[in-house]
Parts: structure tokens; C-alpha cells; sequence
């Protein structure tokens, strides 16, 4: 346990930042559930309205640095390829 009075300020900003991280990571994971049941529903309209959603969610996980960047470029990249192969495929 912590001995000095900056170090138990320092545990209890770590177990706030922790927190809060774990929100935020569990609400991006639940958006990207819910786009996946849509896609998965083969309901072009409702992937389409969740991945705008989800989108914003992930980018605004990586800028709060939750998760890297480039973990969330490769999350979007990929649910958008999925949406868009839906969209390709009940147009032809």
C-alpha cells in the first residue's frame, strides 16, 4: 500500500482513470455487438443507423486514448466492409 501522500493521491487517480477506461471500453464493445446483431439480422437499414453510432463511439474511445488509434481505424474499417457487403449484396 501506498506510503506517501502523492502516492495515495496517485492510486486514487489511477482507480478513477481505470474506471472510467472500463466504461468507455464496454460501451464501444456494446455498440459493436448491437451493429454485429443487425448485421448478422440482415437488416440493411438499422447496420447502416449503427454504424454511424458505433463509429463515433470508437473514435471518441482511441481520442480519450482508451484504445490506439490504429486499433480503432481497424475496428471502423472492418464493421464498415461488413455493412457495405450487405448493402452489395441485397443489391444484387
Amino acid at each position: 500500500m501506498a506510503n506517501h501522500k502523492s502516492a495515495v493521491k496517485r492510486v486514487r487517480q489511477s482507480e478513477e482513470r481505470r474506471q472510467r477506461n472500463r466504461a468507455r471500453k464496454s460501451r464501444m464493445k456494446t455498440a459493436i455487438k448491437a451493429l454485429e446483431e443487425a448485421i448478422d439480422a440482415r437488416d440493411r437499414e438499422l447496420a447502416a443507423e449503427k454504424l454511424n453510432e458505433t463509429i463515433s463511439i470508437i473514435a471518441k474511445t482511441a481520442s480519450k486514448g482508451v484504445i490506439h488509434r490504429n486499433t480503432a481505424s481497424r475496428k471502423i474499417s472492418r464493421l464498415t466492409r461488413r455493412v457495405n457487403a450487405l448493402k452489395a449484396a441485397e443489391s444484387a
